[in-house]
């Protein structure tokens, strides 16, 4: 099979939704022809394809561009909104929370409201701290949202459509160092069910549950550890909300020990969750506490020394595997 990253599988995903249906089109900054194609070139080539009335341009306005989106979920169409990056969600929580998310429950389920926010993030690429954060906990605490991060091409290709599918928000959390992995392609019409997680690689001795790029990590990790007859499960939640929780405590009630890993600061993070959850559930499994690896808690810092050392890293992830195993 050819293999495509992650940037040509979006693209080929959102060409696909809008060959097939004529109310999907993109809205955002910089994201038709003129401008580029978009920041991180995702939208590159459709404006040719599908008109500037399908790839829309806007101001740089995340308040008019959500604001725009919802109402034009509410009349029938099924907008792809960009947001360039996720910190300016906080411009247009107000549009995506109070609107987006609630207008199903606000209507007696009358009210459909099928948006994709797709927005990039990541950290590792000197952007600051103003434009590297991981939030997907804000919106996994909001009812009526999915939220979904893909941590390879193949996964965005399929994690887009089924988005796009969707009747309800979902916000469609993008890595930019991702964006250039490659992986097979899988093809015109493949779809990955929201919330369903993947099982990337099984073991035995201690469950690694993640998602987004850091499961990049906790592969080369789970590798690493097999050498020294360590057997790590990585479980891919690929949607973070609502998250598999049958493929979680399966995997955790087989290995009997589990560490949460995410980029976004340690505290009060979706890794919490899980692993209150899974303590609640699989107590008498567990042969340990539930650990839990993340980022630094304070603003991503700018020079790039400090910017690594905020980063989640794997000696911290080996770190707390063995200490799990009791082979520290």
């Amino acid at each position: 099979m050819a293999e495509i990253t992650m940037t040509e599988a979006l693209n080929k995903a959102i060409d696909e939704a809008m060959a097939e249906d004529d109310s999907v089109f993109c809205l955002g900054e910089d994201v038709a022809a003129k401008q580029g194609g978009g920041v991180f070139k995702i939208t590159s080539g459709l404006s040719e394809k599908y008109g500037e009335n399908r790839i829309r341009a806007t101001p740089i306005s995340e308040t008019a561009i959500i604001g725009a989106a919802v109402g034009a979920a509410l009349a029938g169409q099924r907008p792809i909104a960009e947001i360039m990056l996720m910190n300016f969600v906080g411009v247009c929580m107000d549009q995506i929370v109070n609107h987006a998310a609630k207008l199903r429950f606000m209507s007696g389920g009358q009210t459909p409201c099928p948006i994709v926010i797709r927005t990039t993030t990541g950290v590792g690429v000197g952007f600051g701290g103003q434009h590297s954060d991981m939030l997907e906990a804000w919106f996994a605490h909001v009812a009526g949202m999915h939220v979904v991060t893909p941590s390879n091409a193949a996964d965005a290709r399929g994690l887009m459509r089924s988005a796009i599918d969707a009747n309800d928000p979902v916000v469609f959390i993008e890595n930019i160092l991702c964006y250039g992995l490659k992986a097979e392609d899988p093809g015109p019409g493949y779809r990955v069910p929201l919330g369903k997680a993947a099982v990337p690689k099984e073991g035995n001795d201690i469950s690694l549950i993640t998602y987004g790029r850091t499961v990049l990590d906790a592969l080369e990790v789970a590798t690493d550890l097999e050498k020294e007859g360590i057997s790590v499960e990585v479980v891919d939640l690929r949607t973070i909300a609502p998250y598999d929780e049958a493929t979680v405590l399966a995997s955790v009630k087989k290995t009997g020990r589990a560490l949460t890993l995410h980029e976004a600061v340690r505290p009060f993070g979706t890794g919490a969750e899980i692993a209150a959850n899974i303590q609640e559930k699989c107590w008498d499994s567990l042969k340990g506490p539930v650990r839990r690896v993340g980022g630094t808690f304070s603003a991503v810092p700018f020079a790039t020394h400090l910017e690594q050392a905020w980063i989640p890293n794997k000696e911290e992830i080996v770190g707390q595997i063995k200490a799990s195993v009791g082979k520290a």
